[in-house]
């Protein structure tokens, strides 16, 4: 299986440099780039209505979208938990 492209959002990006901790963030970009491998984790779930897929990383959920075509993730979210949906 050939290894995915990652593209991060330019305000995914700064999303991830808003998180207060820098432990936290090291694991979120951590689990990023672990999807060039692995696009659909364990754990992972499909958002209903879209064609997006989210992973959770502690109190943080990276919402992504995969273009098998391309062999490209597009990183569309980073966010805490309770505002990453909205």
């Amino acid at each position: 299986m050939a290894k995915y492209k990652i593209r991060i959002k330019p305000s995914a990006a700064k999303e991830i440099d808003d998180i207060p901790h820098k432990k936290d963030r090291q694991k979120i970009v951590g689990c990023i780039l672990a999807l060039a491998d692995t696009p659909r984790p364990p754990g992972c779930k499909k958002l209903t209505g879209r064609e997006q897929y989210r992973i959770r990383q502690g109190w943080y959920r990276i919402v992504y979208a995969i273009d098998d075509q391309e062999v490209t993730i597009y990183v569309v979210k980073v966010g805490h938990r309770k505002d990453v949906y909205h």
